[in-house]
């Protein structure tokens, strides 16, 4: 989860396409574990997540507007 506050003070995760991911972090106890009930309620059974980013499984029907929109304006398509 990635919060933060009108001002901007609390931390925030980033992800670049091209540049890979930053983040701030602040361990105060905080367990940060995978929760796949989301991914089986969209994909329709268990995946992992390195499988979903490195495109092994098909996009699942909910998503295939979205990924089209994106291959539309993405770079070198």
């Amino acid at each position: 989860m990635a919060e933060t506050d009108l001002q901007l003070h609390a931390e925030i995760l980033s992800y670049s396409r091209t540049r890979g991911a930053f983040a701030g972090v602040a361990l105060d106890g905080t367990v940060v574990s995978k929760d796949g009930s989301e991914d089986r309620k969209l994909y329709g059974y268990e995946v992992n997540n390195k499988a979903i980013l490195e495109g092994g499984v098909p996009s699942p029907n909910g998503a295939k507007r979205f990924t089209s929109e994106l291959a539309r304006y993405s770079l070198g398509r």
